[in-house]
């Protein structure tokens, strides 16, 4: 249920990763703005943490993709299926798909095993493929959604959601330090960050705490919420780590957990990011 006078709200959906758990379900989270309902990443899992925070799949309509690997990705095929084949209830409504470059591709193949289980009357699937070599932007009539490339796979992207008043959430996907990360994250109200591992266990293509705060830190973030943790990281002082760069709000994230923000009293003017500006559509 929404919080009255939230201008923004987020409920992490999943705070893990590929590893099976009881307390983590795969990398999702739903953010809330201007009466819609936007997924991002949908890992295994998410299809039945949403009907526990009392939404169901029809309710969405977007579903944002980071990058394409199977714990981002894995109940894509189980949640086209459920459009289609879920009793009495039928998607009426379009979803629209949003990734990087070679999504189109990538749902083709999909089909290529699946068939027309996969696949929803014509005109109820819209898929929007982002520059993954640049910073890109859409503007909808509730919100404004900026990507950029990160560090990860070639179509790995991180997001920015600004709402009509200008609450930004920023949803770094898998990454390792990124200087476009700081800059896709400045001055955000939330900066939703991978942190995969502690510091000692760094690995290339995942943030440790300390690197995601020092992000968070460089891009002048309000509020840090850390998100992708590996069993590794139930063994050591997360927290702890984090705070040898960042010292503003600090959030853990867990599954169900859920951040509500509005509208500051005094509005501060938006920033903004002189880049190249390309869309693709499909």
């Amino acid at each position: 249920m929404a919080v009255k006078n939230s201008e923004l709200s987020v409920t992490i959906l999943g705070s893990g990763t590929c590893v099976p758990s009881l307390k983590r379900s795969s990398c999702s989270a739903l953010i809330e703005t201007g009466g819609k309902k936007l997924v991002f990443d949908l890992g295994p899992g998410t299809m039945r943490r949403l009907l526990e925070v009392g939404t169901k799949i029809f309710d969405i309509s977007f579903i944002f993709f980071s990058h394409f690997h199977p714990d981002h990705t894995g109940e894509l095929v189980s949640f086209l299926f459920a459009s289609k084949y879920s009793g009495k209830e039928r998607r009426q409504t379009p979803i629209t798909f949003i990734a990087g470059r070679g999504f189109a591709e990538f749902y083709n193949r999909l089909k290529m095993v699946y068939g027309n289980w996969v696949e929803l009357e014509p005109g109820l699937i819209n898929i929007i493929e982002l520059d993954n070599k640049n910073y890109d932007i859409i503007k909808f009539d509730d919100f404004t959604i900026e990507s950029i490339p990160v560090e990860h796979n070639n179509e790995s992207l991180a997001y920015r959601v600004t709402s009509r008043n200008g609450i930004s959430v920023v949803y770094s996907g898998d990454t390792d330090f990124s200087n476009n990360l700081v800059t896709l994250a400045n001055e955000a109200d939330l900066l939703i960050c991978e942190s995969a591992l502690p510091d000692e266990l760094k690995v290339k293509g995942h943030l440790t705490p300390s690197l995601a705060g020092k992000i968070a830190t460089m891009a002048n973030v309000k509020k840090l919420m850390l998100i992708h943790f590996y069993p590794e990281c139930d063994e050591v002082d997360i927290e702890k780590e984090c705070r040898k760069a960042y010292s503003n709000k600090l959030i853990l994230a867990e599954d169900f957990v859920r951040v509500d923000l509005r509208v500051p009293k005094v509005k501060v003017s938006l920033r903004s990011i002189n880049c190249n500006r390309s869309r693709l559509e499909t």
